[in-house]
Protein backbone atom coordinates (compact mmCIF):
# COMPACT_ATOMS: atom_id res chain seq x y z
CA UNK A 1 0.00 0.00 0.00
CA UNK A 2 2.39 2.21 0.83
CA UNK A 3 4.28 1.92 -2.31
CA UNK A 4 1.30 2.32 -3.87
CA UNK A 5 0.87 6.25 -2.57
CA UNK A 6 4.37 6.60 -3.12
CA UNK A 7 4.07 6.52 -7.03
CA UNK A 8 1.23 8.30 -6.92
CA UNK A 9 2.67 11.43 -5.12
CA UNK A 10 6.04 10.41 -7.65
CA UNK A 11 3.75 10.76 -10.71
CA UNK A 12 1.88 13.71 -9.16
CA UNK A 13 5.51 15.23 -8.86
CA UNK A 14 6.27 14.28 -12.21
CA UNK A 15 3.08 15.67 -13.92
CA UNK A 16 3.60 18.94 -12.05
CA UNK A 17 7.19 19.73 -12.93
CA UNK A 18 6.55 18.42 -16.70
CA UNK A 19 3.24 20.80 -16.43
CA UNK A 20 5.23 23.82 -15.26
CA UNK A 21 8.12 23.40 -17.52
CA UNK A 22 5.65 23.88 -19.89
CA UNK A 23 4.43 27.02 -18.69
CA UNK A 24 5.67 30.53 -20.34
CA UNK A 25 5.82 33.31 -18.10
CA UNK A 26 5.51 36.82 -19.43
CA UNK A 27 6.05 40.19 -17.64
CA UNK A 28 4.36 43.00 -19.51
CA UNK A 29 5.86 46.57 -18.46
CA UNK A 30 4.54 49.86 -19.40
CA UNK A 31 7.85 52.21 -19.49
CA UNK A 32 8.83 54.25 -16.98
CA UNK A 33 7.91 57.94 -17.07
CA UNK A 34 9.27 59.83 -19.56
CA UNK A 35 11.68 63.21 -19.60
CA UNK A 36 9.22 64.77 -22.34
CA UNK A 37 6.63 64.31 -24.22
CA UNK A 38 9.01 64.29 -27.33
CA UNK A 39 8.48 61.17 -29.61
CA UNK A 40 11.72 59.52 -28.74
CA UNK A 41 12.43 60.62 -25.38
CA UNK A 42 14.47 59.65 -22.00
CA UNK A 43 13.51 58.69 -18.88
CA UNK A 44 12.81 61.27 -16.45
CA UNK A 45 15.02 60.81 -13.20
CA UNK A 46 11.93 59.02 -11.53
CA UNK A 47 11.52 57.02 -14.78
CA UNK A 48 15.46 55.46 -14.15
CA UNK A 49 14.70 55.33 -10.63
CA UNK A 50 11.13 52.95 -11.45
CA UNK A 51 13.83 51.21 -13.93
CA UNK A 52 16.17 50.29 -11.56
CA UNK A 53 12.78 49.44 -8.53
CA UNK A 54 12.08 46.67 -11.89
CA UNK A 55 15.53 45.34 -12.13
CA UNK A 56 15.30 44.95 -8.01
CA UNK A 57 11.87 43.21 -7.87
CA UNK A 58 12.73 40.93 -10.50
CA UNK A 59 15.98 39.98 -9.32
CA UNK A 60 14.95 36.25 -8.18
CA UNK A 61 13.66 36.04 -10.95
CA UNK A 62 15.05 33.68 -14.02
CA UNK A 63 14.37 35.74 -16.77
CA UNK A 64 15.44 34.20 -20.48
CA UNK A 65 14.35 37.15 -23.15
CA UNK A 66 13.90 40.78 -22.58
CA UNK A 67 11.79 42.58 -25.36
CA UNK A 68 11.20 46.28 -26.15
CA UNK A 69 9.98 48.42 -28.23
CA UNK A 70 12.72 50.78 -30.00
CA UNK A 71 12.46 53.80 -28.23
CA UNK A 72 14.48 55.04 -25.48
CA UNK A 73 11.45 54.90 -22.75
CA UNK A 74 10.68 51.27 -23.15
CA UNK A 75 14.54 50.06 -23.67
CA UNK A 76 15.83 51.83 -20.66
CA UNK A 77 12.87 50.35 -18.69
CA UNK A 78 14.39 47.65 -19.28
CA UNK A 79 17.72 48.16 -20.11
CA UNK A 80 19.01 47.86 -15.85
CA UNK A 81 16.93 44.20 -15.69
CA UNK A 82 18.50 43.10 -19.09
CA UNK A 83 22.29 44.38 -18.18
CA UNK A 84 21.73 42.48 -14.75
CA UNK A 85 21.37 39.69 -16.29
CA UNK A 86 23.57 39.97 -19.37
CA UNK A 87 20.89 39.82 -21.82
CA UNK A 88 20.06 41.40 -24.79
CA UNK A 89 16.89 43.87 -25.89
CA UNK A 90 15.51 42.66 -28.55
CA UNK A 91 13.80 45.07 -30.47
CA UNK A 92 10.35 44.71 -31.93
CA UNK A 93 8.02 46.54 -34.14
CA UNK A 94 3.90 45.24 -33.47
CA UNK A 95 3.73 41.89 -31.20
CA UNK A 96 1.61 40.26 -33.20
CA UNK A 97 -0.19 36.57 -31.99
CA UNK A 98 2.19 34.94 -34.25
CA UNK A 99 5.50 36.21 -33.13
CA UNK A 100 4.03 35.74 -29.62
CA UNK A 101 3.71 31.89 -30.44
CA UNK A 102 7.32 32.09 -31.59
CA UNK A 103 8.34 33.80 -28.37
CA UNK A 104 6.22 31.04 -26.34
CA UNK A 105 8.02 28.11 -28.38
CA UNK A 106 11.85 29.52 -28.13
CA UNK A 107 11.19 30.32 -24.42
CA UNK A 108 8.67 27.26 -23.00
CA UNK A 109 9.18 27.11 -19.47
CA UNK A 110 10.46 30.06 -19.06
CA UNK A 111 10.34 33.59 -18.12
CA UNK A 112 9.74 36.76 -20.85
CA UNK A 113 9.96 40.50 -20.06
CA UNK A 114 8.35 42.63 -22.36
CA UNK A 115 7.99 46.42 -22.59
CA UNK A 116 5.71 48.53 -24.39
CA UNK A 117 3.88 51.60 -24.14
CA UNK A 118 0.05 51.85 -22.38
CA UNK A 119 -1.89 51.15 -25.57
CA UNK A 120 0.36 48.26 -26.49
CA UNK A 121 0.80 46.53 -23.09
CA UNK A 122 -2.66 45.86 -23.01
CA UNK A 123 -3.54 44.29 -26.94
CA UNK A 124 -0.58 41.78 -25.79
CA UNK A 125 -1.92 41.05 -22.46
CA UNK A 126 -5.57 40.68 -24.65
CA UNK A 127 -3.63 38.51 -27.07
CA UNK A 128 -1.86 36.21 -24.62
CA UNK A 129 -5.78 35.88 -23.27
CA UNK A 130 -7.75 35.55 -26.31
CA UNK A 131 -9.97 38.20 -25.04
CA UNK A 132 -10.07 41.66 -24.92
CA UNK A 133 -10.16 41.99 -20.84
CA UNK A 134 -7.58 45.33 -20.80
CA UNK A 135 -8.10 48.76 -22.48
CA UNK A 136 -5.24 51.46 -22.85
CA UNK A 137 -3.80 52.04 -19.45
CA UNK A 138 -4.32 56.28 -18.57
CA UNK A 139 -1.32 58.02 -19.84
CA UNK A 140 0.00 59.06 -16.33
CA UNK A 141 -0.62 55.57 -14.63
CA UNK A 142 3.52 54.32 -14.55
CA UNK A 143 4.56 50.72 -13.16
CA UNK A 144 1.72 48.99 -14.26
CA UNK A 145 2.83 44.87 -14.75
CA UNK A 146 0.84 41.96 -16.06
CA UNK A 147 2.15 38.71 -15.05
CA UNK A 148 0.45 35.93 -17.70
CA UNK A 149 1.26 32.87 -17.33
CA UNK A 150 0.47 30.65 -20.58
CA UNK A 151 0.90 26.81 -21.72
CA UNK A 152 0.45 28.09 -25.00
CA UNK A 153 -0.87 31.41 -26.34
CA UNK A 154 -4.75 31.82 -25.58
CA UNK A 155 -4.76 29.10 -23.46
CA UNK A 156 -4.00 31.13 -20.22
CA UNK A 157 -2.44 29.59 -16.75
CA UNK A 158 -2.82 32.84 -14.72
CA UNK A 159 -3.12 36.36 -15.01
CA UNK A 160 -1.50 38.58 -12.22
CA UNK A 161 -1.44 42.85 -11.76
CA UNK A 162 0.76 44.10 -10.20
CA UNK A 163 2.05 48.31 -9.50
CA UNK A 164 5.98 48.38 -9.09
Amino acid sequence: MRGIIFLLLFVAGVTARTQAQNITHFILVRHAEKATSDKDTELSEAGKERALRLAELLKNSKISAVYSTKYKRTRNTVAPLAQERNLSITDYETMTGELLEKIAAENRGGTVVIAGHSNTVPVIANTLLGTSEFQNFPDTEYGIILVISVVEVAKVASVLRLNY
